[in-house]
């Protein structure tokens, strides 16, 4: 037997026998229930990297600077869940809670921010998904209602 019938027949052997590796499951970012399709839909990056982005630079309340935010739109992912309802909950990592009106997200470019000044936000700095309203567009923005409304380390939506 030649040495590449050799290599192929233990290539062969070591992929019956060996046990296959998982492949890992992109993790989700967002998850949104209540009324919306199937009652619970997930989105992972890749989901958000398959919207349309927009960006805008704004002061926040937390901020020294004007960041560049970078993400899609609140409406964007709402339509994509086939979201029916006037308000959504939102969740943060930290257990923090707020019911936010679907109006904000039709009235304003409300975004669901992965990227500040070109870095994909992480949960040590309010990632991945923060809820980022255009505070410099809207002078009713700077009231602190809707400052309680930029929801950080964002990972769940209930639709109601």
């Amino acid at each position: 037997m030649n040495l590449r019938h050799r290599i192929t027949r233990i290539a062969l052997i070591a992929a019956l026998v060996l046990p296959a590796v998982p492949v890992a499951a992109e993790s989700v970012l967002l998850t949104l229930t209540g009324a919306v399709t199937d009652g619970r839909v997930e989105l992972t990056r890749a989901d958000f990297e398959a919207m349309d982005w927009h960006e805008f630079a704004t002061s926040t309340s937390v901020t020294d600077n004007r960041p560049e935010f970078r993400g899609v739109l609140m409406r964007d992912i709402l339509t994509r869940a086939g979201a029916e309802g006037s308000h959504v909950r939102a969740t943060a990592l930290n257990d923090y809670v707020i019911d936010i009106p679907v109006a904000d997200f039709h009235r304003f470019d409300v975004l669901a921010a992965l990227y500040m000044d070109g870095v994909p936000l992480s949960p040590r700095d309010k990632g991945p998904v923060w809820i980022v309203y255009p505070r410099d567009d809207h002078g009713i923005l700077a009231d602190i209602r809707y400052d309680m409304r930029w929801v950080w380390q964002l990972v769940a939506l209930h639709v109601q």
